[in-house]
């Protein structure tokens, strides 16, 4: 059989057991609150096993882009505290999403840039010349979800180490502000509390700022050699 095929079949199995088996209902705010002191004891009793599970989940539950990152990752700062929170965070989230990226490109990316490889000319160029700016812009801005974000660039030329280091520091303030989030569980009552629509600009002009540099920079190099 195509390994293709397989992996595909694989990933579609794993993704149906979380729903078939309603895995979601120990992923939400209510039940982290819930079971908070539990994980902590658990955490202390043991905390290089709890770690490492930890981190385990989280890669694959990015990799195959199932709705728990929210709240895994403010359980990263409510189990483990900010630093240590932050750290396994941000190595667990960019090799989850490195995984997913690797996976959608294995299975599609050949089939779609033979299909319309002259019409994403343009972007395999832009991708080639500035894809850590591409992919830095687009982890800041909260706007866009991350696994469609792996899914599209995958499909593109985009070297995966520029992928992968580029979406470690992209994503690292978004990922503080949650972990610090779940540093103070207790008072969160919406995951919505947590990102004010001041912050989501910030980030958002964070991603844009150096595009904006950059062609500043043209501006003044093309206005200095006229001169």
């Amino acid at each position: 059989m195509n390994s293709k095929i397989i992996l595909a079949a694989v990933i579609v199995g794993l993704i149906a057991c979380f729903f078939v088996f309603d895995l979601q209902q120990y992923f939400n705010l209510q039940f982290l609150k819930e079971q908070k002191e539990g994980l902590n004891e658990l955490f202390e009793a043991n905390p290089l096993g709890i770690s490492a599970l930890y981190f385990l989940i989280y890669v694959v539950f990015t990799a195959l882009a199932l709705p728990a990152a929210l709240i895994l990752t403010l359980a990263g700062g409510a189990i483990f505290g900010f630093w240590h929170g932050l750290a396994l965070v941000s190595f667990a989230s960019t090799i989850g999403a490195t995984l997913a990226f690797l996976m959608t490109r294995y299975l599609f990316h050949d089939s779609i840039q033979s299909r319309f490889g002259d019409r994403l000319e343009t972007v395999n160029r832009g991708i080639k010349s500035e894809g850590a700016l591409y992919v830095f812009g687009l982890r800041l801005v909260p706007l866009f979800p991350f696994f469609v974000i792996n899914s599209l660039l995958a499909l593109t030329k985009l070297k995966t180490i520029t992928f992968y280091w580029a979406s470690q520091v992209g994503m690292l303030a978004g990922t503080a502000v949650y972990v610090n989030a779940g540093t103070q569980l207790a008072e969160i009552n919406d995951t919505s509390d947590i990102l004010s629509l001041k912050l989501i600009v910030s980030f958002a002009l964070l991603g844009v700022f150096p595009f904006i540099a950059k062609a500043m920079l043209k501006f003044i190099k093309r206005a200095q050699h006229k001169a």
